[in-house]
C-alpha cells in the first residue's frame, strides 16, 4: 500500500491518480475513517492511561471507602476501554480494508488511458512473420502433430485445461531450462517454489484472494491459496525482514506452476493455450534500494527482450496506460508477441510483463533495508515474465510452422530439445 500518512498532503495527488486508473475509490471516506480512528485511538490511550493510575493508586494505603470508589471507577474504565476497543477494531477493518484498495502512484511517463488499446508501443522487433501458404493456429497445429489434447483434458478436469504430450512436454522443458540459463547468466538465484501461499502473503503482494473478482484460486479451510504466479512466493520470501543494504539488489527467479480462476474470460483472443487455468512460468523478482528501481526495471525488460530475440519471435514493447496498470504497478512494460494465428490475419498477444511496483508491496510485506545511519526504510520490488510457457508455446508453434504441416524449432532451442523439427 502506498504511505497512509500522506492522504491529507496529497489528497490531490491521490486522487488523480485514482481517476487516471479508472478506479472508483471514495478517498474522502478513507480519510473520515483515518480521522475517526485517530481520535478513536486518542481516546482509548487517555482511559489507559487513567486505568493505569487508577491502578497504582490502589496499590497505596487507602480508606474503605476511597478503595471501594477506586474499584468502582477501576470497573468502568475498563468497560470503556472494551467499548473503544470495539469500535476501533470495527473502524480499523473497514479504514485499512479501504486503504488497501488505493493504487501505487504512478510514473509521470505511463500513458494516460483506460484500456489496452490506449497502451503506446515504445519498440518493434522483428517483422510479422510472412507465409505463401495460409497458416494454422496453435490449436490446429497442437491436434494434428499430436502435441495438445484439450478434449481429454476438459473431461478430467473442466475447460481451459490441456494435455501436453509428446514433442510438447520436451519443449516446455526447454524453455524453462533455456530461460533459467539467461537468469542464471545474469546473476540470479534460482528457485523452485510452493504452488501454494498464505492468504496474507498475496495480499501483501496486490492479489485478492477472496471473492467474486479474484482470480485465485482458495483452498477452503486452510488460509492459503493456489499461486497465480510465483511474484506471489518470491515476494513472501523475505516478509517481515530487514535487509542488509550490501546485499541489495537481491535478484530471484523462480520456476512454478500458476493457477488462475480466468472467470468470464472468453472470445477467440483467449482460445487454446492463450488463457488457461493452469500453465508453468519462470517469474524474475528484485529487491532493492529505492534509487536503483528505474535502472533495474529497464534491465529486466532488456532480459526479456533477450529471451524472446534468441527464440526469434517478433514483438513490440509496450509502455501500460494507467486503466491497464495493476494497483501495485508504478510502471508497466509488456511484450506482446506476434501470433499469425490470432485474429483474422494475425496479432500481437502479451507473452511476458515486467513491473516497478516501487515500495508498494513492501509496505504491507514489511521487507525493509537499514540505511548507514541505522535508521530502516523499505525497500522497492520488482517482478518480471522470463518465460510464461503456454503462451511462448503459442507463438512458437505459430510462427514457425511449414508448409508440410511441421514446425521448425528456434535454434536455441534444438540443444535443450535433441531434435529440430516436429513433424508427423
Amino acid at each position: 500500500m502506498i504511505d497512509l500518512k500522506e492522504l491529507k498532503e496529497k489528497r490531490t495527488i491521490i486522487g488523480k491518480n485514482i481517476k487516471h486508473r479508472n478506479m472508483n475509490i471514495d478517498l474522502d471516506e478513507i480519510i473520515r475513517l483515518q480521522h475517526q480512528r485517530s481520535e478513536l485511538l486518542q481516546e482509548t490511550e487517555h482511559l489507559r492511561k487513567q486505568r493505569n493510575e487508577n491502578a497504582a493508586m490502589m496499590k497505596s494505603k487507602l480508606d474503605a471507602d476511597r478503595r471501594v470508589l477506586l474499584i468502582a471507577e477501576g470497573k468502568a474504565l475498563k468497560e470503556a476501554i472494551a467499548v473503544k476497543e470495539a469500535a476501533l477494531n470495527e473502524i480499523e477493518i473497514t479504514y485499512l480494508s479501504m486503504a488497501k484498495s488505493i493504487p501505487n502512484y504512478t510514473h509521470p511517463e505511463v500513458p494516460v488511458g483506460k484500456l489496452d488499446a490506449d497502451n503506446l508501443q515504445i519498440k518493434t522487433w522483428g517483422n510479422p512473420t510472412a507465409f505463401d501458404f495460409i497458416p494454422k493456429d496453435h490449436v490446429e497445429l497442437g491436434q494434428s502433430l499430436d502435441l495438445i489434447d484439450f478434449d481429454t483434458a476438459t473431461r478430467v478436469s473442466g475447460a481451459k485445461f490441456y494435455y501436453l504430450k509428446n514433442e510438447a512436454v520436451l519443449l516446455e522443458l526447454a524453455l524453462e531450462r533455456y530461460a533459467l540459463d539467461i537468469l542464471r547468466s545474469h546473476g540470479f538465484t534460482l528457485t523452485i517454489t510452493p504452488d501454494i501461499a498464505k492468504e496474507e502473503i498475496l495480499e501483501g503482494i496486490g492479489f485478492n484472494p477472496r471473492g467474486e473478482e479474484s482470480n485465485i484460486y482458495t483452498i477452503e479451510g486452510t488460509g492459503t491459496c493456489l499461486v497465480g504466479t510465483a511474484e506471489i512466493t518470491l515476494g513472501g520470501y523475505h516478509a517481515g525482514s530487514i535487509l542488509d543494504k550490501e546485499q541489495l539488489p537481491i535478484k530471484m527467479a523462480g520456476l512454478s506452476h500458476c493457477f488462475r480462476r480466468e472467470a468470464g474470460s472468453a472470445g477467440q483472443f483467449s482460445k487454446g493455450l492463450y488463457r488457461v487455468h493452469q500453465f508453468s512460468k519462470v517469474e524474475m523478482f528484485v529487491y532493492c534500494l529505492p534509487g536503483q528501481s528505474d535502472i533495474i526495471h529497464k534491465e529486466l525488460l532488456e532480459i526479456e527482450e533477450e529471451i524472446f530475440q534468441g527464440l526469434e519471435i517478433p514483438y513490440r514493447v509496450v509502455d501500460t496506460c494507467t486503466g491497464d496498470l495493476g494497483a501495485p504497478a508504478y510502471r508497466k512494460f509488456d511484450i506482446e508477441a506476434w501470433m499469425p494465428g490470432r485474429g483474422d490475419q494475425g496479432e500481437y498477444g502479451e507473452v511476458t510483463s515486467t513491473s516497478n511496483c516501487t515500495d508498494y508491496q513492501a509496505r504491507s510485506l514489511n521487507i525493509r533495508y537499514r540505511e548507514d545511519d541505522g535508521k530502516s526504510q523499505f525497500v522497492h520490488l520488482l517482478n518480471g515474465t522470463a518465460v510464461a510457457v503456454s503462451r511462448a508455446i503459442v507463438a512458437i508453434l505459430e510462427n514457425f510452422q511449414q508448409q508440410d504441416g511441421s514446425v521448425r524449432m528456434p535454434k536455441k532451442l534444438v540443444p535443450y530439445l535433441g531434435f529440430d523439427r516436429i513433424i508427423r
